[in-house]
């Protein structure tokens, strides 16, 4: 079973920027699509955006859309969510997900039971 591992979280400043970075330390991903959620305090998880097998197809949240990037290399099981222009309701718990396809073509790419593999997590705090 593929285990993910998420870092990169810390607290950061309204308008900075974050790069978090998943990677695979047991077992690979490199045949899924690969997805980052979020959960806020008091909040349901919530897709950020997900980036395909081949790092050709991404969708983003439209909360985020514009200002965070994913990318991805297979060569080091690593899928990476660059965070700009962050606000203070990007505050959550970061989790990556493998996803059960190899890529999205619809919008279901959002919902939690598409992924099968999940991190523990990391922390992003956004302050003013």
């Amino acid at each position: 079973q593929v285990q993910l591992v998420e870092s990169g979280g810390r607290l950061a400043q309204a308008g900075g920027s974050l790069t978090l970075s998943c990677t695979a330390s047991k077992g690979s991903f490199s045949q899924a699509a690969v997805g980052w959620f979020r959960q806020a305090p008091a909040k349901e998880r919530e897709f950020v955006a997900v980036i395909g097998w081949r790092g050709v197809s991404k969708y983003f949240a439209d909360s985020v859309k514009g200002r965070f990037t994913i990318s991805r290399d297979n060569a080091q099981n690593t899928v990476t969510l660059q965070m700009n222009s962050l606000e203070p309701e990007d505050t959550a718990v970061y989790y990556c997900a493998r996803a059960k396809r190899t890529f999205f073509s619809n919008n279901d790419y959002s919902a939690p039971l598409m992924y099968d593999a999940w991190g523990q997590g990391t922390q992003v705090t956004v302050s003013t």
